[in-house]
């Protein structure tokens, strides 16, 4: 639920004349059925294009990149720095590679978390794409089964044209 959609329900209850219904959450109205079911036309329906779902994979992708590319600390002098400070004795040497440990544990699992989010994006759009042939291919074939059954296309009495000619021959 949004904040303004709370705010407007509650401005409702206030609304109302004392000694009525209140709000009441997490319950049905009483009467028969329990109340009317939630309409998509009032709360709004989820949709999600297959162009969205691309750039938000597309995004993760490239931050995956950026990540590899620049935030990678094998790539700098770090842990020989640590190394080093260590070597000479300095308590800087030892805490200086936890931080460079502990930065090589946050980024691996920040970099597989977008390479998580790129494939299921691939995976959500490929799905998506399948169910919605399937459901335009049963569709289609619903309109041209009820077609066969409607009885009543063109004038009463004329033969329906779904069906071949009387005089023709089927093979």
């Amino acid at each position: 639920m949004a904040w303004d959609e709370w705010e407007q329900l509650k401005a409702d209850a206030q609304s109302r004349p004392q000694g009525g219904t209140h709000m009441q959450l997490n319950h049905l109205p009483d009467g028969p059925g329990g109340g009317s079911p939630t309409l998509p036309s009032r709360t709004g329906d989820l949709k999600v294009s297959q162009h969205d779902l691309a750039k938000i994979g597309s995004a993760a992708h490239t931050l995956y990149n950026h990540l590899w590319d620049k935030a990678r600390l094998s790539n700098t002098n770090v842990d020989s720095a640590a190394d080093d400070l260590t070597t000479q004795g300095f308590a800087l040497g030892p805490g200086l590679q936890h931080v460079s440990n502990q930065w090589d544990t946050q980024l691996n699992s920040l970099m597989d978390a977008c390479a998580q989010i790129s494939n299921h994006m691939q995976a959500t759009k490929k799905i998506h794409a399948g169910d919605d042939a399937y459901i335009q291919r049963q569709m289609s074939s619903i309109d041209t089964l009820d077609a066969g059954f409607d009885e009543r296309v063109g004038k009463p009495g004329d033969h329906n044209p779904v069906y071949a000619s009387p005089g023709s021959k089927k093979n």
